[in-house]
């Protein structure tokens, strides 16, 4: 059997690809540390972890950008919606505010799914729309041993500041880059953690 590829196959167990003779779990990006021998059945903690491992994954691609950007945007057309001092033209301004909400609902349903796993069953907090992304921010920062409430508070003061004054101060764009780099990051240090990669891990060969 060939190797899984990344574009091909997703997240699950495979043979192992070293040729021993057991499974390794394939995260959707890389082999990861899991293994369990042929015939043995899967532990239902590995299991866990492996929908975790794909609902960060998606997190990070979706979620985070998903939110971030669309924030980005819905906050840039306001600050030039038709009246203001500086307009954009009403066309514009309407495709690109339900743009930016597309985006925005896109994001904040791979959030939820990262909050169902995260904490093991669905809460009400998980489907309300920026609050669950900070939820998922505590909750990872927490499972690497970081002090969530700090986090949450800084980043929440700082897109508070880009929400209110970036019609004044347009330098503020920076903030919701700052934040989702740092929770990008920290959410794919976590999945490192779960997946045991090390830099000896091998890729699968297409």
């Amino acid at each position: 059997m060939s190797s899984p590829s990344p574009s091909t196959v997703p997240p699950g167990w495979y043979p192992d690809p070293s040729g021993e003779r057991q499974w390794r779990v394939w995260t959707g990006m890389q082999w990861s540390d899991l293994t369990r021998s042929y015939g043995a059945p899967a532990a239902t903690g590995v299991a866990s972890n492996l929908a975790l491992i794909t609902a960060l994954h998606r997190l990070v691609r979706y979620g985070i950008v998903g939110v971030y950007a669309g924030l980005a945007v819905v906050v840039g057309v306001l600050a030039h919606w038709p009246g203001t001092a500086h307009p954009a033209s009403r066309a514009f301004a309407v495709i690109a505010s339900d743009a930016g909400m597309a985006l925005i609902v896109i994001g904040t349903v791979s959030v939820a799914f990262a909050a169902r796993e995260l904490e093991g069953r669905w809460t009400a907090w998980a489907l309300v729309p920026g609050v669950n992304l900070m939820g998922v921010n505590a909750l990872v920062t927490r499972r690497l041993g970081g002090r969530p409430g700090r986090r949450v508070v800084s980043e929440t003061v700082l897109l508070a500041l880009f929400i209110v004054q970036f019609h004044v101060q347009p330098w503020l764009a920076v903030a919701p880059v700052i934040v989702a780099v740092g929770q990008s990051q920290w959410t794919s240090s976590l999945i490192e953690r779960l997946t045991g990669s090390t830099s000896r891990a091998s890729s699968p060969a297409p």
